[in-house]
């Protein structure tokens, strides 16, 4: 099947094109070179005055796992008030489902794609509930999926770090750990803290000792940046800090930076880590002091988790902060939970107003840091959703991004003191729709390690998204007119059309084999589940296509 996309503006950063006319060529599921004269394309779609990008990549969305599904239990009533009827396209029911800050599988989906979005990543999967968390994925369609492995509160690391076992071991555990559960990176949520809230501590500091194995999160951070480094994976080790949504916790953020001396690091939603305590409120933006640390730090990415108003539910492995955040419930209700000695667990659901004075200021301070941070390579676009909002908020969040004016304006709806205590109505930048395709496109792929996503070049998979462009950034993201999906057209004018079915990617670093029988013993002993629980065969992954494995290999600190 040969598609020609004719005559539309290519913005496709990772090639350098950056708005020029040009035809684009599908064969089957991949991007084709221009088959040259006589070629007789199967279909030609007339893309004239038409923008073309790359399908979009969300590197941090919670799609899937034990978190997810306890946020939908506690959010019955949402999946009661919002119910999706399926459509009809290809023969089968399409777009169906409920939910929107805790969408059923099917949903999640349909809403993602609708948006030209063609893969998203579920950043905190646990080694216990892995096999849950990629069955989940498996029935979310249309999108690429994959899961970031959450280690750096289970004992079995703590414990090695503790004893002295030395970095070789931690790095076969990390490997291991990595392999069995088809995972695609490694990520630490409040290093060493949820162990310690386990232990009755309500509060750990960067380089405080967690009370039961006495290793401060520092350690904890520097042994997983360290093992993830040199077992050569593609992603940094994906860093939620310590002290989420604490006033003054800017000061710990600048720290974790230091901390990581210079080895890569990517620090995710850091809109809740950059508070500072100036002003009568004791709260105020720190966003300044932390985009001038990231400018100067190559070695380090982040992405923003921006609020945005209305309710959703915040879904955490942080415990420690989830019961800071719980009186503040929007329906009154939260829960909290141990997952198999792994780490925990804690859903709050939550409604930001705008005429909250706290609220405001968060929603202030993550487009401070979008708008002050200068590299669009190193800054991703996130809700954390549905932390700070539903992903379904991101073509508001770019029309916030790319007209300054329609900014100043919502600024000026926001409690009347929160504009005081941020820098953002004195910025002028507004994001160019070549930022844009860098942030959402290219960037996360390159992060990621998905060489053949986020571009257009030959031998790419055909993700294409088509839209037409309008001024009003916010209806120009919302309703793509086209999307394709490894080749196959299946939205159409915002509205599904087809189905389609995306690919779970993984990476495996090798490691000794002699870790295993340390790791069995442990698994045996202290959770009573055996190994084998925790392997996952590709048989599993995505009802039997198997992983899409992306190579390990240590890149340079530069």
């Amino acid at each position: 099947m040969l598609t020609k996309l004719s005559g539309g503006r290519v913005f496709d950063p990772a090639n350098g094109r950056h708005g020029e006319i040009a035809d684009l060529w599908l064969r089957d599921e991949r991007i084709a070179p221009d088959p040259g004269p006589g070629a007789t394309p199967d279909t030609v779609h007339d893309l004239s005055g038409k923008l073309v990008m790359a399908g979009a990549i969300d590197i941090h969305s919670h799609i899937a796992g034990g978190k997810v599904n306890l946020a939908r239990l506690l959010m019955g009533e949402e999946h009661d008030h919002h119910r999706f009827a399926a459509g009809s396209c290809g023969g089968g029911g399409c777009g169906g489902g409920s939910g929107i800050a805790t969408p059923s599988t099917h949903t999640t989906g349909a809403r993602y794609i609708e948006m030209g979005f063609t893969a998203a990543f579920e950043p905190a999967m646990l080694g216990s509930n892995a096999r849950h968390a990629h069955l989940e994925m498996a029935d979310i369609p249309y999108i690429d999926t994959g899961g970031y492995l959450v280690l750096g509160n289970d004992d079995f690391l703590l414990d090695l770090i503790a004893t002295n076992a030395g970095q070789a071991a931690v790095n076969d555990y990390v490997a291991w750990m990595l392999t069995a559960t088809q995972s695609l990176a490694v990520k630490v949520v409040n290093p060493g803290g949820i162990n310690a809230f386990k232990f009755n501590a309500r509060q750990l500091d960067l380089d405080e000792a967690g009370p039961h194995y006495g290793v401060t999160p520092r350690t904890v951070l520097t042994v997983l940046a360290r093992a993830v480094y040199e077992l050569g994976l593609p992603h940094p080790l994906h860093v939620h800090g310590c002290n989420l949504g604490v006033p003054g916790n800017v000061a710990t953020t600048l720290d974790t930076i230091q901390a990581a001396s210079g080895l890569p690091l990517h620090m995710t939603h850091i809109q809740f880590h950059s508070y500072d305590t100036v002003g009568d409120r004791k709260f105020s933006s720190g966003a300044v002091a932390l985009a001038e640390a990231i400018n100067r730090t190559p070695t380090l990415s982040v992405d923003i988790g921006q609020v945005m108003f209305g309710q959703t539910v915040t879904a955490s492995a942080d415990t420690m902060a989830q019961r800071h955040t719980a009186p503040l419930a929007h329906p009154r209700k939260w829960l909290a939970m141990d997952i198999e000695c792994d780490a925990g667990c804690g859903v709050v659901p939550f409604r930001y107003r705008d005429k909250s004075y706290v609220n405001a200021l968060q929603w202030a301070i993550g487009l401070e840091l979008f708008l002050l941070l200068d590299d669009p390579w190193r800054v991703f676009l996130t809700t954390d959703h549905p932390n700070g909002a539903p992903f379904t908020f991101y073509p508001e969040l770019i029309r916030l991004l790319m007209d300054r004016d329609y900014r100043l304006e919502k600024l000026a709806e926001i409690h009347p003191d929160a504009p005081a205590n941020t820098t953002l109505g004195s910025i002028a930048r507004e994001y160019t729709l070549g930022e844009i395709a860098v942030m959402t496109r290219a960037a996360p792929a390159r992060i990621l390690g998905l060489a053949d996503r986020g571009h257009l070049g030959p031998g790419a998979s055909a993700d294409v998204t088509v839209y037409t462009d309008r001024p009003d950034r916010r209806a120009m993201f919302e309703r793509p007119d086209l999307v394709f999906k490894s080749g196959r057209l299946v939205v159409r004018d915002g509205t599904l059309v087809a189905m389609a079915q995306g690919r779970t990617h993984v990476v495996r670093p090798g490691y000794d084999d002699l870790i295993e029988r340390r790791i069995a013993r442990h698994f045996d002993e202290r959770l009573g589940l055996p190994i084998k629980h925790f392997r996952i065969r590709d048989e599993e992954i995505r009802h039997g296509a198997g992983p899409l494995l992306h190579p390990c290999r240590r890149r340079e600190v530069q």
